[in-house]
């Protein structure tokens, strides 16, 4: 239940730095030349083209230029397509990101041969200043039905223990923080630091600053039988964190990630992963300097029925 072979994937058109996302992400850096929206687009044909010759389905859909969405090649923050037909819809703290909640987008899943039986809108919280950024700021173990999620501007914690309710998954709720400058503040998203795969987590444990949350989280991975490879808050920092494990058609598992996350890995990281799965990984500098977001933040998994 843990991995799929199918993602969803949007191609951008007017991608860019987003300054309401950057009021809290603080991956993301400007840069100033005149073809970013270029240089993003040719970084995510090749990383398309990387997943389909390891026989992983893709569903792509292009972006629209107006409303202009310049974090739309993102959108597991904002949609998550589940195995009872279920898609759910999530409030989101940046309003230029609102207007990425397209039915195009769903419309173009369906045409992709799934079922979706209900679209679970939650984007209403946005009116009382609450969020909820879909697998950006959940971590789903589906094996074990747990839900890891650190508090944040894009995480409510009422807002994701009600989700976790709903779905009858377990919450596991911590804080997690990253050095900015000479300040200690909150990752934007628990899925730059922690990665949930069938039989392993990936994640930084020094990036949560209170021991007693440190060890209940320790604690429940361990319940779940999945070894821990930890990386540091410097790898972190590289997207280290930001990956996802998918299978393709015939069921060969791989672990996905940027160039930039595997060559911040140790041999002995990359061997541990490798015990279990292929690695993929693609440049995607551009995107990750800009965006502040990497290579699992591309990828909505789609666990839908097929029709």
């Amino acid at each position: 239940m843990q991995t799929t072979d199918t993602v969803l994937m949007v191609e951008p058109v007017a991608f860019g730095y987003n300054s309401q996302t950057a009021e809290n992400n603080y991956f993301q850096v400007q840069q100033k030349e005149a073809d970013i929206q270029q240089r993003a687009l040719a970084e995510f044909n090749a990383f398309v083209q990387k997943l389909r010759d390891k026989g992983i389905n893709v569903v792509t859909i292009k972006d629209t230029a107006e409303p202009h969405s310049p974090d739309s090649i993102f959108p597991n923050n904002w949609v998550s397509f589940h195995r009872d037909g279920t898609a759910v819809t999530y409030p989101m703290f940046a309003p230029n990101r609102r207007v990425e909640r397209r039915p195009e987008v769903l419309d173009a899943v369906r045409s992709a041969g799934f079922h979706i039986s209900e679209v679970d809108d939650r984007s209403g919280a946005e009116a009382d200043e609450k969020f909820l950024e879909g697998t950006g700021s959940m971590i789903f173990d589906h094996d074990y039905r747990v839900a890891y999620g650190s508090v944040s501007l894009r995480l409510d914690e009422q807002l994701f223990r009600d989700f976790c309710e709903s779905i009858g998954y377990k919450p596991v709720i911590f804080h997690s923080y990253q050095n900015v400058g000479n300040q200690r503040l909150p990752i934007y998203h628990t899925n730059v630091m922690m990665c949930v795969a069938q039989q392993f987590v990936v994640i930084c444990l020094d990036c949560i600053d209170d021991e007693m949350e440190r060890e209940k989280v320790q604690e429940v991975i361990k319940s779940t039988n999945k070894e821990v490879i930890e990386i540091s808050e410097d790898q972190l920092q590289q997207f280290a964190g930001n990956m996802l494990q998918v299978q393709n058609t015939e069921g060969t598992q791989f672990l996905v990630m940027s160039e930039t996350a595997y060559k911040s890995l140790t041999s002995d990281q990359i061997a541990r992963i490798e015990n279990y799965c292929e690695i993929i990984h693609a440049d995607l500098h551009t995107i990750e300097t800009n965006g502040g977001g990497s290579a699992r933040c591309m990828l909505a998994e789609v666990f839908l029925p097929r029709k």
